[in-house]
C-alpha cells in the first residue's frame, strides 16, 4: 500500500509513472521520519528524492542550496507544474523577500530554497519560528566539507541551525562524495543514526576522455571542432580571465554563445542562464559558478578548457552532459603548464598562520567601538601587504600571492578559517555588498590566534593531492570510467570501450589472470617504483624518477647516474635483473596499460604508482588480470620454468623450487605462518616479499626453528628481514605445542 502511495504521489504531483533506484527508498526512509545521506550521480534524481516527501508532510520542507542559479531553476520547474515553492536570496529586493517570508508564514508554499548565508538573518529566523518545518533538506551537502571541492563555510554553521530549529527530519543530497567527504557531512550536519544510500557513479552514456595539447591556438581549434561536431555543450575554464578571452576568440569566430562567471551582476547571471537552459544559445563558456543545478537534458559535450581543482569537479562538471540518457562526450584539455593555475588556487585557499594573524590584526585595528569592522576583502589586502612588506617581520615572500604580496583570495580564506574556529564572526550589511566582520575576542591581539596542530598542513596537503589526483587520471593508462568509478570506491571491471584510452587499446591485447609467481614479479617491480619515490603520507608516493631510470634500477645497472645519486643502495635496486631488459621494459609499459603506474608529463615526465598500484604492491589484491611481458631473458626463463614446476607459485601445496608436496601438518603451519605475513603487510604497507618469500616460509613449516639463532639459518632470512621473526617463531612454537 505504501508503494501504491508513492507513486500515485509521484504521477500527481511529477507525472512519472515509476521512481528510478533507489529514489523510492530514499524517499521512504525521510517520511519515516529518519535523517538520510544520498550520494547520487549527476543526472540521477535528487532533487525529486526531496520534492516529493515536501508534498507528503506537514509544514514547510526548507532546502539549503549553495547557488542562486540552482535555486532559481529549480523553484520555476516547481511553479510550471503548479506546486507552491519559491526562494529567498540577495538577488531580491527588500519588498521580494519580505513577500515570501510572509507567504511562508500564512503556509502558502511547499518548498523554500535559501542559502545557508541566509540563516544570520533574524527576519528570516524569527520568520521561521511560527512555521511547522517538515523536512530540513540540504542540496549539494559535499559544500560542508572542508574536503569537498566546493567548501563553503556558512554550511557549516547548519549543524547549529538544525538545533536551534528543534532537529528536523534532515535529508543531505550530493554527487560528488568520497567516503571521507561522506563520513564529515554526516559529522557536521550531527545527523541521528542516518540511512545512507548510495547510488552507482557509472555514466555508461558519457564518453570521458582527455587531449593533449600544446599551445592556447591549439585549445581553440580543438573547442570549435567540438562545437561544429556537437552542437551544445558547455566550456569550463578555470578563471573569470580565460572564460573572457575564449568568448571574445568565439565572438570573433562568429560563434553564438553564453558567457558566465561569479563577477557578473546577478540579473547579468540570470539572463545568462535563463539563455542557455531556455535554448536561444546551445554552447555555454564558464566558470564552475555555473554547473550546480543546471538541468538542460540535451548538453552532447562538456569541455574543460584547463585542469579542474579535482576530480570531483570533473565529474560533476561532466555530468551536465547527457542527462537525457543520449551518448555525450566529455573532454579534457591538457597543457601542463595549467596547472599552474590552480596551484595559485591553493595557495590562496592555504594562507600561513602569520597571513592569518595578520588578517586578524587588520581586522582588530580597523574595528569601531562595538568592535565591528566594514572593511571590502580588497582593502583587508593591501593592509596585509603592507604589514608583511614594512613590519620588519616575517614577510609573505613577493609574488606569493599576486604581485603585492596578497589578494583576495588569500584574505577570504583566512578570514573563514579565522570564523570557523570562533575568533570573529561575520554579518550582512543592509543595503551594502560588503559584509561586515565581529570580534568575538576583542582584547586578544593576532598571538591568541592558534590552531589545532597540523591542521593548516593538512588542509594544505589534501588540496595538493586533490590536484595530484587529476594529473594521474589525466596521465592514466587505464580506461577513464573505470578509473572514475574507482577513485569513488567502486568496483568498475569491465573497460568503457568509448573513452580515448579504450579507443587506442590495441585490439590484440590479451589480458591473463596472473599466477602467483608472475603477480610477485610484477609487485617487485611495484616496490622499485615505490622506493624510487618520496613517501609523503601513508599509501602515497611523489614520483622521482622516470621511467628510464627505474628500468636501469630493477636491472641494476651501473649507469653513472644511479650510481651518483646513490640508487644502488636501494633494497630493489637489480631486483629483477635475471628477467632482462626487454622484459623490464616490456612490464613497465604492460603496468601502465593496467592501472599500475602512470606518467605525470612535463619538462621531465616522472613515473609514479597509482592506488592501484599500492594496493597491488601491498599484497592487497590476490587477482591480478594484465598483460605479461612475452621477452624473457635465459636466466629468467630458467627461473620461471623453476617456479611452474612448483606448482605457478601455488603456496598452498608447493614452493619455488622442485621439493615435494608438504605433509598435512606441515601445510597447516604454513598456512597460519602465511596468515602471520598477511597480517604484517597489512600494518606496515609492504609487499610480502620483503618480510619472507614462499621458499622461507615452506622451510619453516618443514624445519620448525624455535630460536632466532635457529631461523637465521634458513635461506632467505638475514638481518635485514630478521625484525619480523618473532611473530613466526611464535606461531612455530604454538604448533610444536
Amino acid at each position: 500500500m505504501a508503494d501504491k502511495i508513492l507513486t500515485d504521489a509521484l504521477k500527481k504531483y511529477f507525472g512519472h509513472d515509476s521512481f528510478r533506484s533507489p529514489q523510492d527508498e530514499i524517499v521512504a526512509s525521510i517520511l519515516s521520519g529518519r535523517d538520510t545521506l544520498a550520494i547520487m550521480p549527476t543526472g540521477g534524481g535528487k532533487s525529486l528524492c526531496y520534492q516529493l516527501p515536501a508534498m507528503l508532510l506537514d509544514g514547510i520542507t526548507l532546502v539549503v542550496s549553495p547557488l542562486i542559479a540552482l535555486m532559481k531553476d529549480q523553484v520555476d520547474a516547481l511553479t510550471a507544474r503548479g506546486i507552491p515553492a519559491a526562494m529567498i536570496n540577495s538577488s531580491q529586493t527588500w519588498e521580494q523577500q519580505c513577500e515570501v517570508l510572509a507567504a511562508l508564514e500564512r503556509g502558502e508554499l511547499k518548498l523554500a530554497y535559501v542559502a545557508p548565508e541566509r540563516f544570520r538573518a533574524q527576519s528570516f529566523s524569527r520568520a521561521l519560528g511560527r512555521v511547522k518545518i517538515g523536512l530540513f533538506a540540504v542540496d549539494e551537502a559535499h559544500c560542508i566539507s572542508q574536503w569537498g571541492h566546493d567548501f563553503r563555510p556558512d554550511y557549516m554553521r547548519l549543524g547549529e541551525t538544525l538545533d536551534r530549529l528543534g532537529r528536523p527530519v534532515c535529508a543531505a543530497f550530493t554527487a560528488t562524495a568520497t567516503p571521507e567527504v561522506k563520513s564529515d557531512i554526516a559529522e557536521q550536519l550531527r545527523l541521528r543514526e542516518p540511512a545512507v544510500f548510495v547510488s552507482g557513479f557509472a555514466r555508461p552514456n558519457l564518453s570521458f576522455n582527455v587531449r593533449e595539447v600544446s599551445s592556447k591556438a591549439e585549445k581553440f581549434t580543438r573547442i570549435c571542432g567540438l562545437i561544429d561536431k556537437y552542437k551544445s555543450g558547455i566550456i569550463y575554464c578555470a578563471t573569470r580571465k580565460s572564460a573572457e578571452a575564449l568568448s571574445e576568440s568565439l565572438w570573433r569566430d562568429g560563434v553564438r554563445h553564453t558567457l558566465y562567471h561569479g563577477a557578473m551582476t546577478p540579473s547579468e547571471r540570470d539572463i545568462a542562464q535563463e539563455d542557455f537552459i531556455g535554448k536561444k544559445t546551445d554552447v555555454a563558456v564558464a566558470t564552475n559558478a555555473f554547473g550546480m543545478g543546471i538541468d538542460r537534458p540535451d548538453i552532447r559535450f562538456v569541455c574543460h578548457y584547463e585542469l579542474p581543482g579535482s576530480v570531483e569537479a570533473l565529474y560533476q562538471e561532466s555530468g551536465r552532459a547527457g542527462r537525457d540518457g543520449g551518448e555525450s562526450y566529455c573532454e579534457m584539455l591538457l597543457m601542463y603548464a595549467d596547472k599552474r593555475v590552480q596551484e595559485f588556487f591553493i595557495e590562496g585557499a592555504n594562507p600561513d598562520l602569520p597571513f592569518i594573524r595578520n588578517t586578524y590584526r587588520v581586522l582588530r585595528e580597523n574595528a569601531d567601538n562595538a568592535n565591528e569592522c566594514f572593511m571590502p576583502i580588497d582593502n583587508i589586502a593591501e593592509e596585509v601587504a603592507d604589514i608583511a612588506r614594512f613590519s620588519g617581520g616575517r614577510k609573505t615572500p613577493r609574488g606569493k600571492f599576486g604581485g603585492s604580496g596578497a589578494n583576495s583570495m588569500a584574505v577570504s580564506s583566512a578570514i573563514s578559517i579565522l570564523r570557523r574556529y570562533g575568533f570573529i564572526e561575520r554579518f550582512d550589511v543592509p543595503s551594502s555588498r560588503v559584509r561586515g566582520t565581529r570580534l568575538l575576542s576583542p582584547d586578544a591581539d593576532e598571538t591568541a590566534v592558534v590552531f589545532p596542530d597540523g591542521m593548516l598542513e593538512e588542509k594544505r596537503r589534501r588540496d595538493e593531492s586533490k590536484l595530484r589526483d587529476v594529473l594521474r587520471y589525466a596521465y592514466s593508462k587505464e580506461c577513464r570510467q573505470r578509473w572514475i568509478l574507482k577513485y569513488f570506491g567502486e568496483r568498475g571491471d569491465e573497460p568503457c570501450g568509448k573513452c580515448d584510452v579504450c579507443r587506442e587499446a590495441p585490439q590484440t591485447q590479451v589480458f591473463e589472470t596472473l599466477p602467483e609467481y608472475k603477480l610477485m614479479e610484477v609487485r617487485k617491480a611495484l616496490s622499485c617504483v615505490a622506493r624510487m619515490s618520496v613517501k609523503v603520507a601513508p599509501r602515497e608516493w611523489r614520483p622521482r624518477f622516470g621511467r628510464e631510470k627505474i628500468v636501469k634500477c630493477m636491472l641494476g645497472s651501473k649507469d653513472e647516474k644511479l650510481l651518483s645519486a646513490g640508487l644502488d643502495k636501494l633494497s630493489t635496486y637489480g631486483i629483477l635483473k635475471e628477467h632482462g631488459t626487454k622484459f623490464c621494459s616490456e612490464l613497465f609499459s604492460r603496468m601502465i596499460e593496467a592501472g599500475l603506474v602512470e606518467i605525470f608529463d612535463g619538462e621531465y615526465p616522472l613515473a609514479g604508482l597509482t592506488d592501484f598500484g599500492v594496493s597491488v604492491m601491498l599484497g592487497e589484491v590476490s587477482e591480478l588480470k594484465m598483460q605479461y611481458p612475452r621477452w624473457v631473458s635465459k636466466t629468467g626463463r630458467a627461473k620461471i620454468l623453476a617456479e611452474k614446476k612448483s606448482g605457478g607459485g601455488k603456496a598452498r601445496a608447493k614452493n619455488a623450487s622442485n621439493s615435494p608436496e608438504l605433509s598435512t601438518d606441515d601445510q597447516a603451519l604454513y598456512d597460519e605462518l602465511a596468515k602471520v605475513r598477511l597480517s604484517l603487510c597489512a600494518r606496515m604497507k609492504i609487499p610480502p616479499f620483503r618480510i619472507f618469500t614462499n621458499a622461507v616460509l615452506r622451510q619453516m613449516a618443514e624445519q620448525r626453528p624455535q630460536t632466532r639463532e635457529a631461523a637465521l639459518e634458513l635461506k632467505g632470512v638475514g638481518e635485514s628481514n630478521a625484525r619480523f621473526l618473532p611473530r613466526f617463531l611464535e606461531t612455530v612454537s604454538k604448533f610444536a605445542d
